[in-house]
């Protein structure tokens, strides 16, 4: 299956794994040059910029030499750091850690609210417990917070922790609160497009910086999604045969080895 990489997500993509480490901000014309490399044509890229600049997530800064260029804001450094924790760590969960529960209540009158809050719960990786209840791995509470406070649906919700006491065993219950299924088949899919880059990868000496930026730019791509559909659940609690674990080796290595020979590419102008 071929797999589709939007511009406004390569674009974030870029900020997160490259775009901190710049001083000042990126200018269009390099935003067009490093998507470029990945298909993505610079009507799309402008198009994507001015979408993320309306979300508040990128802002108008010239660049030194007065050309025009995006920096972060102060929120879009904020979600990158939190997602960094998510992305690039990889803990060894325990059921002893617990959960984190988030109850809300939304007026009838604003029930539009309702729905952006069920669906950033979601991506944050909470499943559903019962209506109005949900519920994610204790080490979510942080990053949980930070985004309903940005997004000013704080006053909607009460958070808690605490531990599962019964009456089914917490294994049957994560089984209803997620569908595990369906985050096993995005892992197989990660799988499936990405290992066999990593054995080319793995059968090669060398590491230009082009080749490097542009398989590295497309998994990461890919992999970011992934600790936000998977919650990262104790084995204990998840089916045999989990590919969670492998996936998260895949890019683990993918990152090892193709990162920082990426960064040559992006802030070297595109020479090897």
């Amino acid at each position: 299956m071929a797999e589709q990489h939007t511009p406004r997500s390569l674009i974030v993509t870029l900020y997160g794994a490259y775009g901190r480490e710049r001083p000042g901000s990126l200018p269009v014309a390099e935003l067009v040059r490093l998507l470029g490399v990945l298909g993505v044509d610079a009507p799309s890229v402008r198009s994507s910029v001015s979408r993320l600049k309306r979300r508040g997530l990128l802002i108008p800064e010239r660049t030194e030499d007065g050309a025009a260029g995006y920096a972060l804001s102060a929120d879009a450094r904020q979600l990158l750091d939190d997602g960094d924790r998510r992305i690039y760590a990889r803990p060894a969960p325990q059921l002893s850690d617990g959960w984190v529960l988030a109850v809300f209540s939304v007026p009838e009158a604003e029930r539009h609210k309702r729905h952006l809050l069920r669906s950033r719960l979601v991506r944050l990786g909470f499943g559903s417990a019962a209506p109005g209840v949900w519920i994610a791995p204790a080490r979510l509470y942080e990053e949980t917070r930070h985004t309903l406070r940005r997004l000013q649906l704080d006053a909607y919700v009460d958070l808690f922790r605490g531990e599962h006491l019964g009456f089914a065993a917490t294994a049957e219950a994560v089984a209803r609160w997620w569908d595990l299924g369906a985050i096993a088949d995005l892992h197989e899919e990660f799988l499936a497009l990405h290992e066999p880059v990593l054995r080319a990868w793995d059968a090669r000496d060398d590491t230009p910086p082009a080749d490097a930026y542009q398989d590295y730019l497309a998994a990461l791509d890919s992999w970011r999604v992934l600790p936000y559909a998977d919650p990262g659940l104790p084995a204990e609690l998840l089916p045999q045969g989990w590919p969670g674990g492998r996936s998260a080796a895949v890019f683990a290595r993918l990152h090892e080895r193709l990162r920082d020979a990426g960064a040559k590419f992006v802030l070297g102008g595109g020479g090897d």
